[in-house]
C-alpha cells in the first residue's frame, strides 16, 4: 500500500493539480496548517484524510505528523505545489515492487518566474520524497536534511522522470517567502551559536552569488539566472542583517580600509569567475595567455 503526505496552506491555486496527480496511490493524507482559503473544500473532493496541524512557517514539522497518520509500507510526500507526473507516477509503482533500497531520491524540476530552472543550482535538486514506513524522518529544521535508514536509490535526472514544482510565480512571492524564511533561518542559527561578524555582510552574498551564478552557472538560464542569482544573495544578506538585529544591532566601526578590502575582494572574486567562463570559449593562444594571467594576477 502506498499512501501520500500533503501540506496545505492557504494553497486553493494549486491543490486540485496537486491531488489530481495521486491518482495512483492508496490513501493521502492532508495536513492543513489553517488555510482560509478554500483548500480544504477542493481537498474534500478527492479521497483525502485531512488533519490540522498548528501553523510553524515551513514544512517539516507537518510532514512528521502526516506520516504518523498514514497506514502504508510506502509512503510518497509532495508538497500543494508540486505534482507527478504519470511517467514517474509509472516508474515509480514498478521500482517499489522489486526495490532493495529503503528511500528514493527524486529529481525535481522547479519552474520558477514560468521558467524551468535547469540550473542555478535549482537542477536537478534531488528530494527524498519516497520511502519505506519508519526509514526517513524530518528534522525539526526549516530545509533540513532527512534523517535516513537503510539504502538510498537515485531515480535518473530524467527530463520525464521529476517531480514537477511550481515554485515561485511572483516576485511578490518570493520576497513574501523571503521574509518568512529568513527569520526562521536566522533565529535557528542564532540559537545555534552562529554570531554576526560584520564580514559576512560582504562574504555570504558575494559567495551566494557567484555559486549560483558562476559555479552553478546561472548565466544559462539567462536573465531569469540573474534575477535568481541576485535574489538568493539578497536572501542570505538578510539572513545575516537578522542574526544581526537576535545579537542585539552592536554597534562596530567599519573602516575605509576595511570596505575596500571587502570591495576589491568581491571585485576579483567575480572577476575571476568570469574569466574562468571565458577560458571555456574558443580563444587563440595569445587570448588564453592573457586571460590566465588577468586571472592570477
Amino acid at each position: 500500500m502506498l499512501s501520500a503526505v500533503v501540506h496545505t496552506y492557504n494553497e486553493e491555486s494549486n491543490i486540485e493539480l496537486c491531488l489530481r496527480s495521486l491518482d495512483f496511490v492508496d490513501e493521502i493524507v492532508i495536513v492543513d496548517m489553517g488555510s482560509t482559503d478554500r483548500t480544504c473544500k477542493i481537498a474534500e473532493k478527492f479521497k483525502t484524510k485531512i488533519y490540522n496541524h498548528p501553523y510553524t512557517g515551513f514544512v517539516e514539522p507537518a510532514r512528521n505528523f502526516g506520516i504518523s497518520k498514514t497506514t502504508g509500507d510506502w509512503i510518497i510526500i509532495i508538497d500543494s505545489d508540486e505534482e507527478i507526473p504519470t511517467s514517474l507516477a509509472s516508474f515509480l509503482l514498478k521500482e517499489i515492487k522489486n526495490t532493495k533500497g529503503n528511500y528514493f531520491r527524486i529529481p525535481r524540476k522547479n519552474i520558477i518566474f514560468g521558467k524551468w530552472m535547469k540550473h542555478t543550482g535549482w537542477w536537478p535538486d534531488y528530494q527524498i520524497r519516497l520511502f519505506k514506513r519508519g526509514c526517513v524522518t524530518w528534522t525539526e529544521k526549516i530545509h533540513g536534511v532527512p534523517i535516513t535508514k537503510g539504502e538510498g536509490v537515485d531515480i535518473p535526472s530524467d527530463e520525464i522522470l521529476n517531480i514537477i514544482h511550481h515554485h515561485y510565480q511572483s516576485v511578490e512571492q518570493y520576497i513574501t517567502r523571503l521574509n518568512r524564511y529568513t527569520s526562521i533561518s536566522a533565529k535557528e542559527s542564532y540559537l545555534a551559536n552562529n554570531k554576526f561578524y560584520k564580514k559576512d555582510l560582504f562574504e555570504v552574498p558575494v559567495k551566494e552569488f557567484v555559486n549560483r551564478y558562476f559555479v552553478w552557472e546561472g548565466y544559462k538560464d539567462g536573465v531569469h539566472g540573474l534575477a535568481l542569482s541576485l535574489l538568493q544573495s539578497i536572501s542570505e544578506l538578510i539572513t545575516v542583517l537578522k542574526i544581526w538585529e537576535l545579537d542585539g544591532f552592536k554597534k562596530d566601526r567599519i573602516t575605509f580600509t576595511e570596505l575596500q578590502n571587502h570591495f576589491d575582494f568581491e571585485y576579483r572574486t567575480k572577476r575571476y569567475w568570469i574569466i574562468e567562463e571565458l577560458l571555456k570559449l574558443p580563444q587563440n593562444f595569445l587570448s588564453r595567455i592573457i586571460l590566465k594571467l588577468k586571472r592570477k594576477f
